[in-house]
C-alpha cells in the first residue's frame, strides 16, 4: 500500500474512532479516551507509545517499562521533569505510519525515532528534539575495518556511501578521503555484504539496522563520526494541537541544557556499541 493510501486508511479509521468514542461517552468518564488536544489521555498518567517491536539501542529487550535503552530512558527523564512518577508512565504500542497519520490518538506521546518533518507537522505535533543523528561506520565481519579503533585505522579500508547523502560529506570531511559512491544505501549495503567494500558510512540508526538486520548481528559498528554537518532531529510526536506539546518541549529543553540528554546518549548509544571515533 502506498503512503498516500495508508494515510487515507488511517484517517478513515480515526473518523470511526471518533464516532465510537462519542457513542460511548455518556458514562461521564474520559479515562482511556483518545487525546483531542485538551490534555492527557488518562488524568494523572502519561501514556507513551513506541514501536512493536522496539529495537536496541533505543529500547533494550523490547521492554520500554524497564527504562533501559536511550529512548526509554529519555521518556522517564522527561516524565520526571514534567512531574510524573515512574509509576505514572503507561506504555502502549503503535505503528510508525499510524502515529504520524491524521486523526485522534490513544496516547499522549509517541517515541520511535521520528524525524522532525514539515509535511508531518500538518498532521501531528513535534516536541523539541531530544537527539540529532550522527553518521557512523559499520563494517562487515572479518574485514580490515572491523577491528578499527580510530579514524587512522580506517585509512586503508574500502569505504562506501550512498550518493547525495550527508554520509558522503561527512566521510570526506572526517576520514579525509573520497569513498566509493553508490546510487543508494541499498546498493552500498549490497557492496558491503558481497565484499566489494569493507565498511559503509550511514546515519547511526541505519548503522544499527545494517548490523543487526542486514548483517544478522555479525557486523560491527566501528564508531560514530563527529562532524558539523548535522543530521536528522528526533523528537516526540504528539496529537495535533496537544495541550502537552509545550510542556514536553520545555522538559526536553531542560534536559538538554543540564546535560542529561548527552549523558543518556553516552550511556545507551555510545556504550552499546557505537563509540565516537577519534
Amino acid at each position: 500500500m502506498s503512503r498516500t493510501s495508508r494515510l487515507v486508511a488511517a484517517a478513515a479509521a480515526g473518523a470511526a474512532a471518533i464516532l465510537l468514542l462519542t457513542s460511548c461517552s455518556s458514562g461521564g468518564s474520559d479515562a482511556g479516551a483518545a487525546s483531542d488536544g485538551v490534555g492527557a489521555v488518562t488524568e494523572g498518567k502519561l501514556t507513551v507509545a513506541t514501536g512493536e517491536p522496539a529495537y536496541a539501542p533505543w529500547v533494550l529487550n523490547d521492554d520500554p517499562e524497564s527504562g533501559e535503552g536511550f529512548e526509554a530512558a529519555v521518556v522517564y527523564a522527561v516524565a520526571e521533569e514534567m512531574g510524573y512518577a515512574k509509576s505514572d508512565v503507561v506504555w502502549t504500542r503503535s505503528g510508525f505510519e499510524a502515529a504520524i497519520a491524521p486523526g485522534p490518538k490513544d496516547w499522549d506521546l509517541n517515541v520511535q525515532q521520528f524525524s522532525v518533518d514539515e509535511q508531518r507537522k500538518k498532521a501531528v505535533d513535534f516536541s523539541s528534539p531530544y537527539y540529532v543523528t550522527t553518521q557512523a561506520v559499520v563494517a562487515a565481519p572479518g574485514t580490515k575495518a572491523a577491528d578499527a579503533k580510530s579514524i587512522a585505522d580506517l585509512k586503508d579500508a574500502a569505504i562506501g556511501v550512498a550518493s547525495g547523502t550527508t554520509s558522503l560529506q561527512v566521510a570526506e570531511e572526517v576520514l579525509g578521503e573520497t569513498p566509493q559512491v553508490f546510487n543508494s544505501v541499498d546498493d552500498a549495503v549490497a557492496a558491503l555484504t558481497s565484499g566489494q567494500i569493507d565498511a559503509l558510512v550511514t546515519d547511526l540508526p541505519g548503522a544499527f539496522y545494517v548490523r543487526d538486520a542486514q548483517l544478522e548481528g555479525e557486523g560491527t559498528i566501528v564508531g560514530q563520526l563527529e562532524s558539523d554537518a548535522g543530521g536528522d532531529e528526533f523528537a516526540f510526536v504528539l496529537p495535533k494541537d496537544s495541550a502537552l506539546t509545550a510542556e514536553v518541549s520545555k522538559a526536553v529543553d531542560a534536559l538538554r541544557e543540564d546535560g542529561t540528554l548527552d549523558e543518556l546518549a553516552a550511556k545507551w548509544i555510545a556504550d552499546q556499541g557505537a563509540p565516537v571515533l577519534e
